[in-house]
């Protein structure tokens, strides 16, 4: 069995044993580079996963969580995020357009330089996020999302305030 056969079938087998908490147990898999379109991964454990340069439009990974992962420059366009943690992950240059981030945790996430063009951020809770030189263009918040303190003037220009 090559690498990439054994690789595949660990994902399958991961999918089928869920934890006491009902995530689907994909810890610490590497899934860089690979094209995740369309993929369903809501509710799946992947603390401390890499998927940097991974293609996941239109993926689902709501209420998943994401604690430490390595999604830089991960292709997040369109994707549905809400309720996800990422908790000390690193979205640095991922492209995150017409995300649905509503009420995720993006607490010490690190968002340098990504692309939240027209995410919707309702909700979500951003303590601490590192966001320089990240695009909020048309990103939608309210009253109960959490921006982190450092935002500039600049970036809070950019978003869209909406009830």
């Amino acid at each position: 069995m090559s690498g990439t056969q054994l690789r595949n079938l660990m994902v399958r087998v991961a999918r089928l044993e869920r934890r006491a908490s009902g995530l689907i147990d994909l810890k610490g898999v590497d899934l860089s580079g690979r094209d995740l379109s369309g993929k369903n991964f809501s509710k799946t454990d992947l603390i401390g996963a890499n998927l940097s340069n991974a293609k996941l439009f239109d993926a689902d990974l709501s209420g998943a969580d994401l604690t430490g992962a390595n999604l830089r420059d991960a292709n997040l366009t369109g994707a549905s995020l809400s309720g996800a943690n990422f908790t000390w992950a690193d979205l640095s240059g991922a492209k995150l357009r017409w995300a649905d981030l509503t009420g995720a945790n993006l607490t010490d996430t690190n968002l340098i330089g990504a692309l939240l063009i027209a995410t919707d951020l309702r909700g979500a809770n951003l303590t601490n996020a590192l966001l320089k030189g990240a695009d909020l263009s048309g990103a939608k918040h309210n009253d109960q999302t959490t921006l982190p303190s450092k935002i500039s003037q600049a970036q809070i220009k950019l978003l869209i305030k909406v009830p």
